[in-house]
């Protein structure tokens, strides 16, 4: 019997090895923010990085030179979030001062500006054809925004808190919200209806992200906890544990088969999804890490954090 869990044991280990051969290793720190980073975010062809920081700026980065070589100034408070359209041509952030913006990359100026939220607006998502744009803010309402015409067409719900994350499906028939009310909502875009509510954290839920073939949702919250959720029935699947303390960001690799995560602790972890357990733990912030990406090829990992720092593993 003791024989038989430890080859078992030896299988589970080297199935998770061998579904996460690479081991990263941090290979650039990048430097210029004057205040905290709180999101980092690739291109789509993955050769970019875009941030945010309370020092109310929003930059790109070149990762192959490792240098800043653009510098977006315009918002007038902390910038929360930041990301590329899908086409790479813009960046589109959002900020403390009530603002979205939107960036052309490559002159570096200002395109568009939204004002309809009155609360600060706390994340912004971009449709992966491009043309709609979904906000949450701090009044706990989730919108709807056409491109072309840069109006709020939809307000899809609310939240009894505030709405930490917002993002759309791949499909981009749904939205998935996670807040301080301690759920994760999903939205139908079409009807404007929440299609479920999940429900399980005992904490706020600070982050839920669906994964690549839109299946699953995975979920980070302050009860330090990570738990994946089946989008067709709502159920909790999987629940596991590894940071100290709270989290503040998850993602799903693009094969779907590996989770990272970053952490109040000041560390990166990388987590196996059949299993739940932890691969690798990623460290060298000096301060909390509120914001990681992977990169389009799932080779490269990069993360953020108020050390006010940008660190590049591969």
């Amino acid at each position: 019997m003791i024989l038989t869990k430890l080859l078992l044991n030896i299988d589970n280990i080297s199935i998770i090895f061998k579904a996460q051969a690479k081991y990263f290793r941090l290979l650039k720190v990048l430097q210029g923010h004057r205040g905290r980073v709180n999101t980092v975010r690739f291109s789509p062809d993955g050769c970019k990085i875009v941030s945010s920081s309370d020092d109310g700026t929003v930059r790109i980065w070149d990762i192959e030179l490792g240098k800043q070589i653009r510098n977006f100034e315009g918002h007038s408070d902390w910038v929360y979030g930041a990301k590329f359209s899908p086409d790479g041509r813009n960046v589109i952030s959002c900020s403390r001062d009530n603002t979205i913006r939107l960036w052309d990359v490559k002159s570096g100026k200002e395109v568009m500006q939204l004002k309809g939220d009155v609360e600060p607006i706390w994340d912004v998502d971009f449709s992966s054809d491009g043309k709609y744009i979904v906000s949450v803010s701090f009044d706990c309402v989730i919108r709807l925004w056409d491109v072309s015409s840069w109006k709020a067409i939809k307000t899809l719900g609310s939240h009894l808190e505030r709405v930490h994350n917002i993002q759309f499906s791949p499909d981009n028939q749904k939205v998935v919200s996670s807040s301080e009310d301690k759920t994760i909502g999903l939205w139908d875009i079409t009807s404007g209806t929440r299609l479920k509510e999940l429900k399980g954290h005992s904490n706020l839920v600070i982050c839920a992200k669906f994964s690549p073939d839109g299946q699953y949702i995975v979920s980070c919250s302050w009860d330090s906890t990570i738990r994946i959720w089946d989008v067709e029935s709502g159920n909790e699947l999987k629940k596991f544990r590894g940071h100290s303390i709270i989290m503040n960001e998850i993602k799903y690799f693009p094969d779907g088969q590996t989770i990272v995560s970053c952490s109040k602790d000041q560390t990166i972890r990388l987590w196996d999804v059949q299993s739940g357990c932890e691969i690798q733990k990623l460290e060298g912030h000096s301060n909390d890490v509120p914001g990681v990406d992977v990169s389009p090829d799932g080779n490269t990992i990069v993360s953020g954090s108020y050390d006010k720092t940008i660190r590049i593993w591969g």
